[in-house]
């Protein structure tokens, strides 16, 4: 198979020389082609970074809100009305499967949100009807309703202030899909290529998928807005981080992503590459499920906090280029709570509580680790080697599982674990997006809440200050959950990474996201 595939490289570059392709070794494969039911990077940068756009989006390389589909809007003045106006001229993707009669319109964005909110909308339960962002983020409750004012003029309706929601909408689960595709598919009884063979107003055209191998996209020459030279677009799926490397070394691949941080020192030495850094923003952890046994106990979980050698994974997994996790959010994000207090490495701390939890023999479980390298975790097997060595010494024996990444999601949100590694990189730079969204008690049923954790005061705390306005106040609010979330420990907080991208020279215009996605659109190949 790596022969054929390497093959398939050789002919595509030698077959036309003088076009612009490039190479993106990522990490894993995506668990769908559609955005709006996706959290995992993986999946984002293959689905919304690429295939699809939302009304309104983040300033490239900024969490500055921008005109995207909709040009304009306006907010009433008690915050309860969102009016849109959209784009004209805008054209979805002609496939292979699909030629669009219409441009892109308000019917677009009307189903797009309908799909996702009415449990009685024909394409809800395609793909299996959940929607983890917009379930875990309330969305459903936030939204009044939706209604189509004109066909460039759509008008969003709230039940109560929403402090974040214009930022929320820019995220990846809100991308547009097109309803006279989605039409032409219910009429074909090929309801479920809505979410395999997606169909976009974005850069990228969806050309095909070779499971766990390769993704291909080709430019797109009727995209409105501004964009780079790529004309095409392959994600070499490659799990192995040394193996990226050594294919961005031969020329294989032009850009990689995750890069091991032992191989950064040699890639920043290498002339024919450029290494480009900054701090993330975001948060690993590991996570334990409340209502498992015996992490239903709190003195049990405190005891895994004070088990656990921080430092040393600091040192062995992220070389020094991390900083030891305290709280739930970054320290790069507003209403981060300096005062709060970690729990220290401590093991004969760690022993007296499981001691008075009724283990002082301790006990058996299993703990997931990352299939896959993540900012927030380059190496979840090794960090899970470290980890179960620290926890048998306080008398708990791990087991260590692991499954490829689209069945470790699934079987988290499906709440199978007991501990599970996981951590999260921003969406669009609210603290709401970390702690409603990762611990709220309505993301325990949507699936990103791990933990299975909800903790009545928390939620209150945070869903108020989404409610707020005020950022004092909301700031107040959210400090005030933190130290809830540390004294309840349903997570061991672990590291806050810095974010490396490697690339060839050649590659120009490539910038950081600060919410953990790579984007080519204004890339180009020189």
């Amino acid at each position: 198979m790596k022969l054929v595939i390497y093959c398939i490289f050789v002919i595509l570059f030698s077959s036309n020389a003088q076009a612009k392709n490039l190479v993106y070794c990522s990490e894993g494969s995506p668990s769908s082609f559609n955005p709006q039911i996706v959290t995992d990077g993986t999946s984002v940068n293959a689905t919304a970074a690429t295939i699809f756009e939302r009304l309104v989006d983040f300033e490239y390389g900024t969490t500055k809100i921008i005109p995207s589909l909709a040009q304009s809007w306006e907010i009433s003045k008690d915050k309860l009305t969102y009016t849109f106006n959209l784009r004209k001229g805008v054209k979805f993707h002609t496939t292979k499967s699909f030629t669009p009669t219409r441009d892109f319109n308000a019917n677009d964005v009307l189903f797009s949100f309908d799909r996702q909110r009415l449990k009685d909308h024909p394409f809800h339960n395609i793909s299996g009807g959940k929607y983890e962002y917009f379930d875990g983020m309330e969305m459903g409750k936030i939204i009044k309703d939706v209604k189509v004012l004109d066909p460039y003029k759509v008008q969003i309706t709230l039940n109560s202030p929403e402090a974040p929601f214009l930022a929320n909408i820019a995220m990846s689960f809100m991308s547009i899909l097109s309803e006279e595709y989605a039409h032409k598919l219910q009429m074909t009884g090929k309801m479920n290529d809505l979410d395999n063979n997606p169909v976009g107003t974005g850069p990228f055209i969806f050309q095909s998928y070779l499971k766990d191998s390769v993704i291909k996209f080709s430019n797109n020459p009727s995209y409105w807005g501004k964009h780079g030279n790529i004309d095409k677009l392959i994600f070499a799926i490659t799990p192995d981080a040394s193996v990226r490397h050594q294919k961005l070394k031969t020329g294989e691949c032009q850009f990689v992503n995750e890069p091991s941080p032992a191989d950064i020192v040699e890639m920043k030495k290498n002339s024919k590459l450029t290494v480009l850094q900054d701090a993330g923003l975001n948060v690993g952890y590991l996570a334990m499920n409340v209502t498992k046994k015996p992490f239903d106990n709190l003195l049990v979980r405190q005891a895994v906090n004070l088990a656990l050698n921080k430092p040393s994974y600091i040192e062995a997994i992220y070389l020094g280029n991390a900083k030891i996790a305290k709280n739930p959010i970054p320290p790069t994000i507003w209403s981060y709570n300096e005062t709060i207090k970690d729990y220290d490495y401590n093991i004969t701390k760690a022993k007296e509580l499981l001691k008075k939890a009724g283990f002082a023999n301790g006990f058996e479980a299993e703990m997931w680790t990352l299939p896959v390298a993540r900012p927030y975790n380059p190496n979840g097997k090794k960090m899970g080697e470290l980890m179960q060595a620290d926890l048998a010494k306080v008398g708990i024996k791990v087991k260590l599982v692991s499954f490829d990444w689209p069945t470790y999601l699934k079987k988290a949100s499906q709440g199978e674990q007991q501990m599970l590694q996981m951590g999260w990189t921003g969406d669009n730079g609210d603290p709401d997006n970390f702690l409603h969204t990762l611990l709220g008690c309505s993301a325990v049923t949507s699936g990103s809440n791990y933990s299975k954790w909800c903790d009545k005061k928390f939620d209150q705390l945070v869903t108020e200050a989404k409610n707020t306005p005020d950022v004092k106040k909301r700031t107040a609010l959210y400090k005030e959950a933190q130290k809830i979330f540390k004294e309840q420990a349903p997570w061991v907080t672990i590291a806050h990474s810095v974010v490396f991208k490697a690339m060839s020279k050649n590659i120009q215009g490539y910038k950081i996201d600060p919410l953990g996605h790579d984007i080519f659109t204004l890339v180009n190949v020189e």
